[in-house]
């Protein structure tokens, strides 16, 4: 029991000794309140944000488009990942488009996506479905091929059908690390997210921070970006309970 509860309260004690650091940092510094507040004032600004609904509604509008882009790059690019790791003639004629793609930022898109989609939900949901999409592919891609080739061979001697084939053999093998690839992909979305709707939107956490510097107030700064970690971290609790599953955690890389 006292095992169980050791990486809790380590976990209270470092966030405790960050807080004491950023009240002596608030305190010290020579900054302002304006400039670097404090602790106890960027609670007490969070406790008006909350009660006047302005977090609620940039925090759902920023869930809403992380998981518009993220579940679009997993209905594209895990069917494509497949497919590539599969087939050989698909991996050299599509890989090195991917591999041109993929190194390009999501950021770098940003321009490309306000002129073809506009201002608001469209833009930034596109720059999450590529900052998901090639990282997805890659990661299926690698999985599908890794499997071990006895399984097919299994298969050939039962006559399984293409479908079976994909439905017994192939996604259950890659399963372990498509999952691991899920809870990265998850953190790169939150990411994107984030910064696009500092340039693409009205709306989010993103924007939220942007209003906030431009209005000089850095405590809804900080409370934004407290709400972007906390939020990170139950996403990727998530994903962390998915993979232990008992269908997923099977593999070597399962946690």
């Amino acid at each position: 029991m006292k095992a169980s509860k050791s990486p809790s309260l380590l976990a209270l004690l470092a966030f405790g000794f960050i807080f004491l650091l950023w009240q002596l940092a608030a305190r010290y510094s020579g900054w302002s309140a304006q400039v670097f507040p404090g602790p106890i004032k960027v609670l007490t600004a969070m406790g008006e944000l909350i009660s006047n609904g302005t977090l609620l509604k940039h925090s759902v509008a920023s869930l809403f488009r992380v998981t518009a882009g993220f579940y679009l790059a997993i209905l594209f690019g895990i069917p494509l990942g497949i497919v590539l790791g599969r087939l050989r003639i698909a991996r050299q004629f599509l890989n090195p488009i991917i591999q041109f793609l993929r190194p390009i930022s999501p950021l770098a898109w940003i321009p490309l996506a306000m002129l073809w989609f506009g201002i608001g939900d469209k833009p930034a949901v596109f720059l999450i479905f590529l900052s998901s999409f090639f990282p997805l592919v890659v990661s299926t891609a690698i999985a599908a091929n890794s499997i071990d080739p006895t399984f097919f061979q299994v298969a050939s001697n039962f006559n399984f059908s293409r479908i079976e084939v994909v439905t017994k053999i192939v996604v259950p093998g890659m399963l372990p690390d498509v999952v691991t690839a899920l809870r990265i992909t998850i953190t790169i979305a939150w990411l994107v997210v984030v910064a696009a709707e500092m340039i693409a939107v009205q709306s989010g956490l993103g924007y939220l921070i942007l209003d906030s510097r431009n209005a000089l107030r850095m405590d809804y700064v900080m409370d934004a970006m407290i709400v972007i970690g906390i939020i990170g971290l139950l996403l990727d609790h998530i994903m962390r309970r998915l993979g232990r599953i008992d269908s997923v955690c099977w593999g070597p890389n399962s946690h």
